[in-house]
């Protein structure tokens, strides 16, 4: 079981890409423009050196994507309240809307599948996805470090 485990997992970040590269497309979005979107929406308001960091990007990668993406519309950068000699990397709610407008579909579906477990397996699947993502940000931080 453990191997159609990793082979399900292996289906699921094959069909999540397809997605997001599809997506990408349609907004006229880079992949790496939109993990640092994701990020941004995930983390934010993040400084540039912590989201360079957080993507594993080089600082000089990472100001030409977020003069992209302030560019386009995605974010805007503004002064750190608390350090106004750094900026901060804010996500545009108003446009994130229409990016989260596109994965509607496979978040109604996700609805749907989950609707199938009682809440003690959705905890069980809910940590295992947790602990998975937990050691896939592990291996990359070895790997980055060494």
């Amino acid at each position: 079981m453990t191997a159609e485990v990793g082979q399900g997992l292996r289906e699921l970040s094959a069909e999540l890409l397809l997605l997001r590269r599809r997506v990408g497309t349609r907004l006229d979005l880079k992949g790496m423009d939109m993990d640092c979107l994701d990020l941004i929406n995930a983390h934010g308001p993040l400084s540039p050196t912590a989201l360079a960091r957080r993507a594993g990007l080089h600082a000089a990668t990472t100001t030409g994507i977020l003069d992209r993406l302030e560019r386009d519309g995605w974010i805007e950068r503004r002064r750190d309240p608390s350090d106004r000699r750094s900026t901060l990397v804010h996500a545009l709610k108003e446009r994130n809307a229409e990016l989260l407008g596109r994965f509607a579909g496979m978040n109604s579906s996700v609805e749907r599948i989950c609707a199938d477990y009682d809440e003690s397996e959705l905890e069980l699947l809910a940590g295992f996805l947790r602990r998975t993502a937990e050691a896939g940000r592990d291996a990359a931080e070895e790997l980055a470090d060494g």
